[in-house]
């Protein structure tokens, strides 16, 4: 590497931005008339077009590279370097390129092989032997033309105006002056910039109020200068804030995939996860009965409806006469930890029965399928749940709530919701999906109706609305009355959550 010889020159303020214009197209002007090639770094695309009329009007011919020119960078970069180049460009510019004085010798060889007709892939044995000739005479014409512009004092580098962060500016600055070449950059301002509009000091507003201020003076002062060094610091600072918040807010759900995604590494590396379902069956179970029996006692709790939760689950085999009685054998009544032991009980014989009718290998094989399917899509529904979270949770802060620890708090319930959901759906599936084992491939399942569950699911989420009679009606997706009662459509088919049934539930009512 060599030592940097570029010359940043100190900034120039103006009082209005039509004096600053006028001072900067002179300038350019004057630098193009002797040959040194100019750079113009502008904060935005209506900017470049704006000066792009400008310098049209004074007759000086340019190249304007931005958002909308974007096909034509390399080109345009490859020749900013060239004898009286003039190029206008916004910040996304010149990225991963040196602007080599007196042009890239290798882009312009190629274009030098395109005017002879000669193309890499047509014509390849051609291009190949011509190439090396043409090479060495456009380099030669490049360092010619390099060493004139280094006489002429290199590129330079015009800012009409100072970036929100400083790392901009110095990153505009840093396109002259590479690699010992010579350069020099310059910054020209004005008080009705952006910049200066948002952190506006009584001096400044004082300066804008005189009349006896020509706008082609230059206005020179520490003051003014610290203003604008003040202003970039505070927007960094401000958005070095805005960065450490989204941190936080991404680290929430974050923290969330990393758990998502190694239960997934998991169940594709084909590891054994039985013991995991019955953890799933058993908290799934537990949740349901715990939930119809966590108020008042056994002669006020619903079995009705307790059993037919249950039976979306899982095939039930034993009955509340049963349990009843079983409680009376005890001299006792029936208690909530008494009733999940017998249901869990029950449920473990009903899954070994499915097991031994499946094999104990196409179990494993459904297992992992019916998890992976459910486990996927819950948590695609997740994220976008997680998103209508976060675009909404500002407005806590009205209620003197930090959006921050609200968002933690319920997307923390709502994940443990979504685990909750996953374990239940991932149950009923394995008790109630139609498995065939196809013994002549080697036992793989086919397991009808798990891809489509999604679909089938929302065709079966249809709406209800009250009839004439003040009742119930359950429409489909197309707005027909669908036959049978709410809670007759929810209890049967391929199972639901608990969370969507209560759901329809409450509409019904």
């Amino acid at each position: 590497n060599k030592p940097m010889i570029r010359k940043d020159e100190q900034d120039v303020i103006y009082r209005t931005e039509a004096g600053k214009f006028d001072q900067l197209i002179a300038d350019i002007a004057e630098r193009h008339e002797k040959g040194q090639p100019v750079l113009v770094g502008t904060v935005s695309v209506e900017k470049s077009e704006k000066l792009s009329t400008l310098l049209k009007k004074q007759g000086i011919r340019h190249e304007v590279l931005n958002a909308k020119n974007h096909a034509r960078e390399a080109e345009v970069v490859s020749v900013a370097g060239r004898l009286g180049a003039v190029t206008v460009a916004t910040n996304m510019a010149g990225r991963g390129t040196d602007i080599m004085l007196g042009g890239n010798a290798e882009f312009l060889a190629v274009q030098e092989m395109k005017k002879r007709g000669l193309d890499p892939e047509e014509n390849s044995e051609e291009y190949e032997a011509a190439w090396d000739e043409v090479f060495a005479d456009v380099k030669a014409r490049v360092d010619e033309e390099g060493d004139k512009v280094r006489e002429v004092g290199g590129l330079y580098v015009l800012g009409t105006e100072r970036h929100e962060s400083r790392r901009i500016d110095n990153q505009l600055r840093g396109r002259s002056g590479r690699q010992g070449d010579p350069g020099e950059s310059r910054f020209y301002l004005s008080l009705e910039d952006d910049l200066m509009r948002r952190f506006r000091s009584p001096l400044a507003d004082a300066m804008l109020a005189r009349t006896d201020f020509d706008d082609a003076q230059v206005i020179t002062g520490r003051t003014l200068t610290g203003l604008i060094k003040n202003a970039q610091a505070q927007i960094e600072a401000r958005n070095a804030d805005s960065r450490k918040n989204v941190l936080k807010y991404d680290d929430v759900l974050n923290r969330q995939r990393l758990a998502i995604y190694s239960d997934r590494r998991v169940i594709l590396e084909g590891d054994n996860i039985a013991e995991r379902v019955q953890h799933f069956m058993e908290d799934a179970i537990t949740q349901v009965i715990r939930d119809h029996t966590a108020k008042g006692h056994d002669e006020s709790w619903d079995f009705d409806a307790l059993w037919t939760e249950l039976k979306s689950l899982y095939p039930i085999d034993v009955t509340v006469e049963e349990v009843a009685a079983d409680a009376r054998t005890r001299k006792g009544g029936i208690d909530q930890e008494g009733l999940i032991r017998e249901i869990l009980s029950d449920a473990k014989i009903a899954y070994d029965k499915r097991e031994a009718s499946l094999g104990g290998e196409a179990m494993r094989e459904l297992e992992r399928r019916v998890v992976l399917q459910v486990l996927d899509r819950r948590w695609r529904d997740h994220l976008y749940e997680m998103d209508y979270l976060k675009d909404g949770i500002g407005l806590r802060s009205m209620a003197q709530r930090d959006p921050l620890i609200e968002y933690q708090r319920e997307g923390h319930l709502m994940y443990e919701t979504m685990m909750n959901q996953i374990k239940e759906e991932t149950v009923g599936y394995l008790f109630n999906l139609d498995v065939q084992v196809n013994e002549q491939a080697g036992g793989s399942v086919e397991a009808k109706g798990l891809e489509n569950a999604p679909e089938a699911t929302q065709q079966k989420l249809a709406y209800s609305a009250p009839d004439e009679d003040g009742d119930a009606e359950v429409h489909d997706a197309d707005g027909n009355v669908a036959g049978g009662s709410a809670r007759q459509s929810t209890a049967s088919g391929t199972p639901q959550n608990r969370e969507e049934r209560r759901k329809q539930a409450k509409r019904n009512r």
